[in-house]
């Protein structure tokens, strides 16, 4: 299995609306640029709640209702904090599932003429997916993480982390609000790409429906 190092640089305290983290920031051999945002001591750590999360600007920063990456992302450092102990992995190069945010807009282009989000990407000759998580798993082994419950919907990002050696003993599901903007979004990562999301069937076109452990932006 190739290895992915990584170069902690800094480490900060990263008070939050959330609760107070510990920020750590890596470097990749390639250059790119992550951090971890840590509550808790993580050091020997087991069945630790972790979220591995793949940069966004669009939903993280920018509020976009196309996806469902904001919300994933506030919910989860909301259930980190509440555990009290816990890490998020912010993975940087992971625009768009990993083809960059201009080939991203691109596809957004090709979806408002009716592409989904997968057949967008191919049309454009891009991967559905180009991401790989062997940093995230050189981070947590950094900060001395043994084993971990994954907060995702997605149960090959499961497959993928343990494929570079992480024991990943739980998924814990991070369920979002559907709305109209994402509703076929969503529908396709599940009947497409594989990602569990049982709240979808009660979900209706043009009708959002809130659920619990999701903070509103």
């Amino acid at each position: 299995m190739p290895v992915a190092p990584v170069r902690r640089e800094a480490s900060t305290a990263l008070p939050s609306e959330y609760g107070p983290f510990r920020a750590h920031g890596y470097r990749a051999a390639d250059g790119v640029e992550h951090i971890a945002l840590v509550a808790g001591d993580p050091g020997g750590a087991e069945d630790l709640v972790v979220r591995v999360h793949s940069e966004c600007l669009t939903g993280d920063v920018l509020g976009s209702q196309r996806c469902d990456c904001g919300p994933q992302l506030r919910a989860s450092l909301a259930r980190i904090a509440e555990e009290g102990r816990g890490v998020l992995v912010y993975l940087r190069g992971h625009e768009g599932r990993g083809i960059g945010l201009l080939p991203k807009l691109r596809a957004y282009e090709l979806q408002e003429h009716g592409r989904d989000t997968l057949d967008a990407n191919l049309e454009l000759g891009l991967p559905a997916d180009a991401r790989d998580y062997a940093v995230a798993a050189r981070v947590l082994e950094d900060l001395g993480v043994r084993s971990i419950r994954l907060l995702t919907n997605n149960p090959d990002k499961v497959d993928a982390l343990r494929r570079h050696g992480l024991t990943v003993t739980a998924r814990e599901a991070v369920p979002v609000s559907v709305g109209e903007h994402n509703l076929r979004y969503l529908r396709t990562k599940r009947d497409r790409m594989g990602h569990e999301l049982p709240w979808l069937d009660e979900a209706l076109p043009g009708v959002v429906t809130p659920l619990s452990g999701c903070p509103g932006r």
